[in-house]
């Protein structure tokens, strides 16, 4: 019986052999489809079942001759097989084996980054209700904003996740397709019923019209979905890489016992993850732009994604995988310092109010604009002098005219601004 070789490291999936292997189990799989039609006697496919195998090396040097993987791998596994051997590959042409196989490893790929995306998902979600009232700045622009609390930005990112694996999970299904029509796609020289078994065995779909190719559109969602997901990792990095700031330092990588920052300066503790994973996110979308490349080819068919795929292929899937497994280790470990975050938000003189003071003028009957010019008068004063913006507005006239002090003080309660963090987590499925 004729086993297929998988190992489950990510690695070993773009393996020469696990390649082989499925190549020899799709070879296998035809000539049962063709069997079943009467074309191959039963005990050929048997003594094919029970003789046909490979050996790497041997195809190798096979191939120095032919110059052709396909065919080189055929004569390997004819010389184990013997006579019977001339039923393998009946009406066949190389790219059905090739795209079939590929398929197969792609799907397994898949599998094993969803695995990683949930693993992704459960730190987020903890770290998520970990710090849900944790109080932290908003910034937009790089500037102070609102406040929010840390654990609504995990928050974000584990449904940022959740839809990223939704997208990989679809596009696992636009390339779980099989294809065994023949050199242009006609099924001249083989019968679509031998596909359509051929496909059952391996739990995967018929291609509903083909080349001599699966279409590189499959493809090329495959690897843009691969981009999405490392994007998303590069956002969760970078923001960590500036929350690390010296002048920021909200939270921190961990960092090991005799790790080293620097060659030259002991004090430093560097990003380096979030770093590594912001770096391989841009490989991860360069190869999609190859992949996108790869969908116009001549006529029924060139070679032109072959050589591309060979490297865009294992490299992103690879890439993501590693990513993956950083991303996962550095959210796990990442330090947090909470009174960093609360000095850092008194270091704007309460000016993250602002919008509050606003609306309670509009809300007294204040123009829009009237209540702004006021406001940002005592805010930019405030800048200027690094004066409460509190008590600046609470020496306003035009401003005391229509609030009161208590009013004012009401004003200034950083709970205004997260009493719908419960409702937020609600509808992520945090609570």
């Amino acid at each position: 019986m004729i086993e297929r070789y998988t190992l489950p490291e990510m690695g070993k999936i773009w393996t020469d052999e696990h390649r082989l292997s499925l190549w020899l189990e799709i070879e296998i799989a035809a000539c049962e489809g063709w069997a079943a039609l009467g074309r191959i006697p039963a005990e050929a496919v048997e003594v094919i079942r029970e003789k046909a195998a490979f050996n790497w090396e041997r195809v190798q040097e096979i191939e120095q001759v032919t110059q052709h993987d396909v065919l080189a791998f055929l004569t390997n596994v004819a010389e184990n097989v013997g006579d019977e051997a001339k039923y393998i590959h009946l009406g066949l042409t190389s790219s059905d084996i090739l795209d079939t196989a590929l398929s197969l490893q792609l799907v397994e790929a898949a599998d094993i980054l969803l695995n990683k995306m949930e693993r992704l998902q459960e730190v987020l979600k903890r770290r998520a209700v970990e710090h849900r009232d944790t109080l932290m700045m908003g910034r937009t622009h790089g500037v102070h904003a609102e406040p929010i609390t840390l654990g609504l930005k995990f928050a974000l990112w584990y449904d940022e996740i959740r839809r990223q694996a939704a997208r990989l999970t679809y596009a696992r299904e636009e390339v779980r397709y099989g294809k065994v029509s023949g050199a242009v796609g006609t099924f001249a020289h083989v019968e679509p019923v031998v596909e359509e078994r051929v496909c059952q065995k391996l739990n995967l779909k018929p291609a509903p019209v083909s080349t001599q190719i699966l279409q590189r559109d499959r493809h090329a969602f495959y690897v843009t979905a691969l981009a999405g997901i490392a994007s998303s990792l590069d956002k969760m990095a970078t923001e960590i890489r500036n929350l690390q700031r010296t002048d920021v330092h909200e939270v921190e990588e961990a960092f090991g016992k005799g790790q080293k920052g620097s060659s030259a300066m002991p004090h430093k503790k560097n990003p380096i993850t979030a770093e590594r994973i912001s770096g391989l996110a841009r490989v991860i979308r360069g190869n999609a732009l190859t992949a996108l490349e790869n969908v116009a080819l001549w006529h029924e068919r060139d070679i032109s994604h072959s050589s591309a795929e060979r490297v865009i292929l294992p490299d992103s899937t690879i890439a993501l995988d590693y990513i993956l497994h950083k991303t996962i280790q550095l959210l796990d470990g990442l330090q947090i310092f909470p009174k960093q975050m609360k000095e850092n938000i008194d270091k704007v003189y309460g000016l993250i109010f602002s919008q509050r003071v606003m609306l309670a003028l509009v809300d007294k009957g204040v123009s829009r604009e009237t209540a702004y010019a006021w406001v940002q008068r005592n805010a930019l004063q405030a800048w200027e002098s690094k004066e409460s913006f509190q008590v600046l507005v609470g020496r306003d006239v035009d401003i005391r005219e229509y609030l009161s002090e208590p009013e004012i003080a009401t004003l200034f309660d950083f709970s205004y601004h997260t009493k719908h963090v419960g409702d937020i987590f609600k509808r992520v499925g945090l609570e």
